[in-house]
């Protein structure tokens, strides 16, 4: 479409994707963005994008659905004919709870889209980023958690057990495309005001905050730019390497 690079966000309508999605637009991108359901945040992503002089589209794909990944990445081929940049910031909490709380249905859904949904999109950037295939390089920045790291306990621990393997797919494809010029990184916010915490007990942010050493929480807009840096050429020989935006948590 033009001489600018492209960055698909997955799950791009709200939250920390669509504040990396106007932030890539106002870096010089142009944008996919990804939805599964929320065609009009989608729509309303994608008019920032445009106003920041961004060509954009909305596209809607269940990540979890690999005949979708596939029509979605199609269409990213016919529109743009490039991609440089992908986003993983799909994701969902599967549920609020303790240990007794989980179920086998969640837990397979959780998995799928938080992990084979990030599989299947980081299988197909890189088929057409990496240089050995005709690809002109690119980068690949994973969004985790810092829950990762802390373990959930009490609340999430599913949903952090699905990030912690996000985070080893980010050190093994870092590893397994770098010589290909695909950089693969990662992301991880920790107490973030946004619609993520509808799964949990009303006033979680502020009951935590005074347990984060900053004593504070962060916006979506303070986790965008290091989603972006990352995917920069100022971040060239970084690879493999995770940046918590956790306020010192």
């Amino acid at each position: 479409m033009g001489d600018r690079p492209v960055a698909l966000v997955t799950g791009g309508s709200r939250g920390i994707g669509a504040a990396v999605a106007a932030a890539a637009a106002a870096a010089g991108y142009d944008v996919v963005v990804n939805f599964a359901d929320r065609e009009a945040a989608a729509k309303d992503v994608v008019a920032r994008a445009q106003a920041a002089g961004a060509a954009a589209i909305a596209v809607r794909a269940d990540v979890a659905d690999e005949a979708a990944v596939l029509a979605m990445f199609a269409e990213v081929d016919r529109v743009f004919g490039r991609l440089d940049l992908l986003v993983n910031n799909a994701g969902i909490a599967g549920g609020y709870g303790t240990l007794d709380t989980v179920t086998a249905a969640a837990m397979d859904r959780l998995w799928a889209v938080n992990i084979t949904g990030a599989f299947l999109c980081a299988r197909e950037a890189a088929a057409r980023m990496r240089t050995d295939r005709g690809g002109r390089g690119g980068s690949i920045v994973n969004v985790s958690s810092k829950a990762a790291v802390l373990g959930g306990s009490g609340e999430w621990v599913h949903y952090a057990a699905s990030k912690g393997a996000l985070d080893t797919m980010t050190v093994g494809l870092s590893k397994e495309l770098a010589p290909y010029g695909v950089r693969v990184n990662g992301v991880r916010p920790g107490l973030i005001e946004s619609d993520f915490h509808d799964h949990a007990p009303e006033g979680r942010v502020e009951r935590l905050r005074p347990t984060i050493p900053m004593l504070r929480s962060a916006t979506t807009d303070e986790v965008a730019p290091a989603v972006l840096w990352l995917a920069s050429p100022a971040a060239g020989y970084v690879t493999g390497a995770f940046i918590d935006v956790a306020g010192g948590r």
